[in-house]
């Protein structure tokens, strides 16, 4: 009985022998390799990127853009005069993905964070100046949560020379929006975006709290508004304990759109005077402006994918972080109940950033799956090309053997 189960085993070895036999004749190339690979280590074949954020398996994209939209690869040089520059937006992970950069990244010189200080000495190698202008790095240096109108202006003035600044133009230049200096500095704009419903919910919860972003400057053509140009939607010290639905009824919210115009070029609509141009002219006008500026920046990632968000940064800027990105799905805004009603109001309010989401999200996906067909046609043409040597390499040596011969 024993002498027979092991002839079925090895009959079974034969046969699993035959077959890969057979399969490496048949199919030889690199798509079967792969399937055999996948096969024999299926915990390989598993792709991080598409199970922690748990997108479509078939992904549809809505919008057309060109190659150069969609390729993200710039020569960042920390060594030289470059600088990262992060948009900081409320309520949108931008204070988890800014500590990764402070933190995570595998640097020559990595960023000296020190117990108890929330900023971080993020030095070039072998100079005493940044390569980093975000809050953990350089603080709010151009205002508490600057957005791209004040970025674009402040940034070139707190990182120059005050002889610099003169001789710069008033409007930059650049690919991606690769912002440039006159004497060779260049500025890469980077942020990151959110679902506008959960940004505004988390938004609401964190005023309920207390907080008010009082220090924010708004600062525009020069000069930060009136207070008939942007009334305050609270009388007291800040507008703690408010409910959901007084947040909603307030006509003049910051919380609305706040992604549309952090993105922004205001000095378009004549910044918040809202007398100068008719308001679906304006929202248009803002829309365009936001849609523009976030598919020419260097990089920009979404809250609801972020291993996504980490590779896309990594590809773009050459850089490695340490430690893979969590995707949190408990948030304090996904605690909030609602009901249908209440979230299409919200939907209402933030209609703007609700436009720019979708098309940032389809922008998003659409980079992420270009960039990894990319990364495995270089793969492809490196197996191909040592494929290539082998057989030349065998080739020789069979020629070396029959001269001897």
């Amino acid at each position: 009985m024993e002498d027979r189960s092991h002839k079925v085993l090895l009959a079974l070895v034969m046969l699993f022998l035959f077959s890969v036999i057979v399969l490496q004749y048949v199919c030889p190339g690199t798509e079967c390799q792969l399937l055999r690979l996948r096969a024999l280590s299926p915990a390989a074949a598993a792709d991080p990127y598409r199970a922690e954020d748990e997108t479509p398996a078939r992904f549809v994209p809505r919008f057309n853009f060109s190659a150069d939209d969609l390729l993200r690869r710039v020569d960042f040089n920390i060594k030289g005069d470059d600088l990262i520059v992060f948009l900081h937006i409320q309520k949108t992970g931008g204070t988890t993905f800014g500590r990764h950069l402070v933190r995570n990244i595998q640097l020559e010189q990595p960023c000296e964070c020190r117990a108890g200080q929330k900023k971080c000495t993020c030095h070039r190698p072998g100079k005493r100046e940044t390569w980093l202008f975000s809050r953990f790095s350089t603080g709010w240096s151009c205002g508490l949560h600057a957005d791209w109108t004040e970025l674009t202006n402040c940034v070139p003035s707190v990182v120059d020379s005050k002889k610099e600044v003169r001789l710069r133009p008033s409007r930059h230049a650049g690919l991606n929006t690769l912002f440039s200096s006159p004497l060779g500095r260049n500025f890469y704009y980077i942020t990151i975006l959110r679902d506008p419903v959960s940004r505004y919910l988390s938004e609401w919860r964190h005023v309920q709290r207390g907080a008010t972003w009082k220090a924010s400057l708004h600062v525009c053509d020069g000069r930060s508004p009136t207070t008939e140009e942007l009334p305050s939607c609270y009388t007291g010290d800040d507008w703690s304990g408010c409910s959901l639905q007084e947040f909603m009824d307030c006509p003049y919210n910051l919380a609305n759109n706040r992604q549309v115009r952090m993105l922004s070029d205001l000095s378009l609509v004549g910044c918040y005077n809202l007398s100068v141009m008719p308001e679906e002219q304006r929202n248009k006008v803002l829309l365009d402006s936001a849609k523009e500026n976030l598919k020419r920046m260097a990089f920009f990632g979404l809250t609801e994918f972020q291993r996504k968000t980490q590779y896309l940064f990594e590809k773009t800027f050459n850089m490695n972080f340490i430690s893979p990105f969590t995707q949190y799905n408990s948030t304090r805004a996904s605690s909030v109940e609602i009901d249908k009603q209440t979230q299409q109001r919200i939907e209402a309010l933030n209609f703007l950033d609700m436009e720019l989401y979708d098309y940032a999200k389809d922008l998003f996906l659409q980079r992420y799956q270009y960039m990894r067909q990319k990364e495995h046609q270089e793969a492809r043409r490196k197996r191909q090309e040592q494929r290539k040597i082998l057989r030349a390499k065998q080739a020789h040596l069979r020629e070396q053997g029959e001269n001897s011969s």
